[in-house]
């Protein structure tokens, strides 16, 4: 039996077989996983490969001593990967040298500030001047370098009264904007980001998740009558976030993983959102389905339940990939929430994960992290991807033309490929060809598209048409007025004479 959850209203519970995805070796030796999507019936549709395995990076392959130990997230800046090898103390610099990867440096202390020693780093940040941001967990702060290392600041517990002042600061991911405020997420708590100005002052919450019940758990709670009996339920609070990422115009990424099933049936769970500057989610969200991830699991399974997101990354042309710890799987989404592609599994063999935990990209390859595995897995478009990458982009450049021409490349690999059809009718009526636009809308039952290209054909042809119509109304006007005069006239004659036979 399986369980079918559907992020709409139109969401129906059907039993369904889920397939068995196993990691296999293509023709040029490169290790791939199963790569599906969701056609406009919701019906998984197997696709060509986006991805394929490029490396693994192990311990061995850093030439480290002391092993990787519960490593707990990813950075990367240009061409260097910090990574935070919490159960050692210490965040390893690693480059990448033209697909070679030699280990840097490996920072655990800070020069000028007590203590210098790092506790369980969990997260770092690197800004475009060098410094390094490091959530130094066990030491209850974050702190702020340069890039030599010498200690520059310290984002420590809030003394406000909105922190509240029984709990440790713990301090788990972060991210900087370009200004230099500093938003953390930290363990156990729960009313949003915490956010710092550069000076280290503290700034207050945003984005708290909404809070979420069932309508038994408010009824419930709400005819207790002992005080005590409340007191013994949950209460009604925010869940934590799991992960944050930050964009290039400043907007942050947030994943939820804290969640029912349900809640996905009416979009209240918000496995992602994109927040603004105040906290708001502001997610586009133009596919048939909410980015959600999977929408069937195999329901007696040890990987059972909705996809789970542990941490995403955004790419240069607004593409998100997000990271599910449920099933060690990638879900890549345009910037429009529409599903470009998925693929991955739980396991121990190449390209797939047993404790997905952190994912970054460097150009648009992708890195992904396994705490359990202590391992790095380097992942790199097909040609296939390479052409769903190059369409984006020439759209995002205005180059429409040569957009809706590699949408047609994709095509020709998979005739299937509803986003084709779609990025196809994009470029169409950029073009002002909406007549065009709607046929390929039409054919990827877009319809909330394919109804905008209507509109804007609609007026188009009424604007070309415009001289007869106004024409056209002007002889129907005159008709109507010289039928009504000669009937006036007729009227009047009958009348003139009918008085003439009385008299």
């Amino acid at each position: 039996m399986r369980t079918l959850a559907k992020a709409t209203v139109f969401c129906l519970m059907i039993a369904m077989l889920l397939p068995t995805f196993t990691a296999f070796a293509s023709e040029d030796g490169k290790f791939t996983n199963y790569t599906y999507n969701y056609d406009y019936w919701q019906d998984e549709i197997e696709m060509p490969d986006a991805y394929r395995v490029d490396e693994v990076i192990y311990s061995d392959t850093l030439g480290l001593e002391t092993p990787l130990n519960k490593p707990q997230s990813l950075y990367i800046r240009d061409n260097f990967i910090y990574v935070a090898d919490t159960g050692n103390n210490r965040v390893l610099e690693i480059e990448n040298r033209g697909g070679e990867f030699v280990l840097s440096r490996i920072i655990d202390t800070i020069s000028g500030v007590e203590p210098a020693s790092l506790a369980s780093p969990s997260d770092m940040f690197v800004d475009e001047a060098g410094n390094i941001y490091i959530a130094d967990t066990g030491n209850h702060r974050i702190v702020k370098a340069d890039k030599d290392l010498n200690f520059l600041l310290s984002f420590v517990k809030p003394t406000d009264s909105t922190f509240d002042q029984n709990s440790d600061f713990l301090p788990s991911r972060l991210v900087v904007d370009v200004s230099g405020r500093v938003y953390t997420l930290a363990t156990n708590i729960n009313k949003g980001l915490i956010k710092y100005e550069a000076d280290g002052v503290f700034a207050g919450f945003i984005g708290a998740n909404p809070v979420t019940y069932t309508m038994f758990e408010y009824i419930w709670k709400t005819f207790f009558t002992s005080k005590a009996q409340r007191e013994q339920q949950a209460a009604f609070v925010p869940t934590e976030y799991s992960n944050i990422a930050i964009d290039e115009e400043g907007f942050i990424y947030a994943t939820n993983a804290v969640f029912s099933e349900y809640d996905l049936l009416w979009d209240n769970a918000k496995p992602i959102r994109r927040l603004n500057s105040i906290g708001n989610d502001i997610l586009i969200k133009n596919g048939w389905l909410p980015p959600i991830g999977d929408i069937y699991w195999e329901e007696q399974s040890i990987e059972y339940g909705p996809s789970k997101f542990r941490d995403i990354t955004v790419l240069d042309n607004d593409i998100y990939v997000a990271f599910d710890r449920t099933r060690g799987r990638l879900f890549g989404y345009d910037s429009q929430g529409i599903l470009l592609w998925a693929f991955g599994n739980k396991g121990n063999t190449e390209g797939t994960f047993t404790g997905a935990i952190s994912i970054e990209h460097m150009g648009n390859d992708l890195y992904c992290l396994d705490e359990l595995g202590c391992t790095i897995t380097v992942f790199k478009p097909t040609d296939y991807g390479n052409l769903i990458f190059e369409a984006t982009d020439q759209y995002l450049k205005g180059d429409y033309d040569a957009s809706a021409d590699t949408w047609r490349e994709v095509l020709k690999l998979n005739a299937n490929y509803n986003l084709a059809f779609i990025g196809i009718g994009r470029a169409l009526m950029r073009q002002e060809n909406f007549e065009e636009a709607m046929k390929y809308f039409k054919m990827a039952y877009d319809q909330e598209n394919y109804g905008r290209a209507y509109r804007y054909f609609r007026k188009e042809r009424i604007e070309e048409n415009i001289g007869w119509i106004v024409a056209i109304a002007v002889v129907l006007i005159a008709v109507i007025l010289v039928l009504k005069l000669v009937r006036k006239m007729k009227w009047e004659v009958l009348s003139y004479e009918s008085k003439r036979k009385v008299h």
